[in-house]
């Protein structure tokens, strides 16, 4: 597919003057900047400002844009490159050391899990802020864990919770045979305490409520779901979804109906939406309605990863042998490759895998989608999110910073999301411009449109913004990592330089032991808004008043999975 490319109107001289900041002179700048980028090809999507020009960062931001001869205390020659807002990852599992290092690889500056988000996020920030980070960071409340330290009191959550170390808990969780965080219909008053606990990590700073239904729905009920995406509501703050039916095309369960679930909840509460990872059956359908939205002033948009193949964990419900192999007649020996054990499962190796080690991560196959990814190339605000997955090696663990990228194991998408993009934008003859906002500019601005200041201040090449920035070479940068052994974590060649927060990271394609990374973050409230349910409560609200038993019953866990656990306990 070629995409047809139409000619745009120049900028004018008068706001090419004001765009780059400058007076007429020709005289040299006499300031000394902390760095210099010289003889780059500028773009930034916002204002559609094209040109080679020089850039002078100072304390973090870009200080000055130029045509004009100016010096810093380190010099980047860009001649021939790129210079473009570093790249935005709003799917980014990825939150250990290692993998934050492919990234960077890739031209990422931010990385936020808005899929799964965290548990007890103030404690998360706390973590990050004294360790130190070389992206920037940022984190969703979690529906699923909050979810978790209400039906699986076994787990006893409490410390700062995320992807890296959730496969603990998750084992944990099924040790009684029961995922009830995945299984369990939430009563009223457990519906309460999740969203207490949503509603205190949104009070601490979260950027807005992580949703990833698909993993959980038998449990969650579209009561349940609502509610949740009203606690982020009631902040301005967006839900960002893997819907219930994810890869679904059979009806009445087609995945365009999930997104109907959400868009209304969204649309009526006027609360942004981030569609994750939008890949698969049906994304036409949402894509034409997402456009549809934006004309009528909602603030939301959608993510892809351009890969025929996910990555997940053992344990999602979809992968069961009922579902999998009896429901949509896949083969475990054709689709589920373990990048562990470096084979594909059967059905043997898949339900010793569960008892063994239920938080594992496999690659699933879905060779179809390979004719809908250069279309994904082309969708306005369809954005670049990888979904990155943790750093681990041949063992399951984390790697150390410091680990070659040979011992990596999981999916390539961690390490070549943005190459491959750029690649194959390439190829297709897609502007440059449009990639650079689909990894860029467009996360930033409905984040920014939430009222999120720092990614107002980001994905952007302005005077006064934050110096995020990335510095490729359009010609030659490709991913190189695939699904082969000693190639998962291979990294991105062409991006030769990364500035985080105006700090030099990535340096002659080398990553520096640099901590640059900011928390991206709303500012702590005072006290939360979430207003328990009570029933009473909700009909003289709803209703003229009558019995006030009537609410509960259909909102009551009724799947048996908790009569289950209860003989459990």
């Amino acid at each position: 597919m070629k995409i047809k490319v139409q000619t745009k109107l120049r900028l004018t001289a008068l706001s090419l003057m004001a765009i780059l900041g400058t007076a007429i002179s020709f005289s040299v700048i006499s300031e000394t900047f902390d760095v210099v980028i010289n003889n780059g090809r500028v773009m930034d999507p916002e204002t559609q400002f094209d040109n080679v020009a020089n850039i002078g960062i100072k304390d973090g931001l870009i200080a000055i844009i130029t045509k004009q001869e100016i010096s810093g205390t380190e010099t980047i020659n860009a001649e021939g490159l790129v210079v473009a807002p570093g790249f935005i990852d709003t799917h980014y599992h990825a939150t250990d050391l290692f993998a934050s290092k492919m990234a960077l690889r890739d031209g990422v500056t931010t990385g936020m899990d808005l899929e799964a988000g965290s548990f007890n996020v103030k404690g998360w920030y706390d973590e990050k802020a004294k360790t130190g980070w070389q992206v920037n960071y940022g984190t969703n409340a979690s529906l699923l864990y909050s979810r978790m330290a209400i039906h699986d009191p076994e787990t006893n959550l409490k410390a700062p919770i995320d992807f890296s170390n959730i496969p603990t808990y998750a084992a944990k969780a099924l040790q009684d045979g029961v995922q009830g965080w995945a299984e369990t219909k939430s009563s009223i008053e457990q519906m309460n305490q999740v969203m207490s606990l949503v509603d205190e990590d949104l009070r601490q700073g979260a950027l807005g409520i992580a949703a990833p239904i698909a993993y959980m729905a038998k449990g969650i009920t579209s009561y349940e779901l609502f509610i949740g995406q009203k606690a982020g509501a009631n902040y301005g703050r967006h839900t960002s979804v893997h819907t219930r039916y994810h890869l679904l095309s059979e009806t009445p369960t087609e995945a365009p109906i999930a997104f109907d679930e959400v868009f209304t909840n969204a649309m009526l509460l006027d609360a942004p939406l981030l569609m994750a990872h939008n890949n698969d059956y049906g994304w036409w359908e949402i894509e034409e309605k997402l456009q549809l939205a934006r004309k009528k002033g909602l603030n939301m948009w959608s993510e892809y990863y351009p890969y025929a193949a996910g990555s997940t964990a053992i344990t999602a419900a979809f992968l069961s042998p009922a579902e999998w192999v009896e429901k949509r007649g896949y083969r475990y020996e054709d689709t589920i490759y373990d990048p562990i054990d470096n084979k594909y499962l059967t059905n043997e190796t898949y339900a010793a895998l569960m008892k063994k080690d239920p938080g594992r991560s496999v690659v699933v196959e879905f060779p179809y989608r390979k004719e809908w990814m250069n279309h994904w190339l082309a969708v306005p605000h369809m954005t670049i999110a990888s979904d990155a997955m943790a750093g681990v090696g041949d063992d399951g663990k984390l790697l150390p910073w410091d680990a070659d990228w040979s011992e990596y194991r999981g999916h390539p998408r961690t390490s070549g999301s943005r190459g491959a993009v750029l690649r194959m934008a390439r190829e297709q003859g897609v502007p440059l411009m449009f990639t650079i906002s689909q990894a860029s500019y467009w996360p930033a601005k409905h984040l920014g449109d939430s009222g999120l200041v720092a990614m107002q201040e980001r994905g952007r090449l302005q005077k006064g913004k934050i110096a995020d920035i990335t510095i490729f070479d359009p010609k030659t940068v490709t991913d190189n990592s695939s699904f082969k052994v000693g190639e998962h974590g291979t990294p991105t060649t062409g991006i030769p330089y990364v500035v985080v927060n105006g700090k030099l990271v990535v340096k002659d394609s080398e990553v520096l032991p640099v901590k640059a990374g900011q928390a991206i973050r709303y500012p702590v409230e005072a006290k939360g808004r979430f207003v328990p349910i009570e029933r009473a409560g909700w009909l003289n609200q709803h209703t003229i008043g009558l019995n006030p038993d009537l609410v509960e019953a259909h909102l009551d866990d009724d799947s048996g999975a908790g009569a289950q656990l209860k003989q459990h306990n």
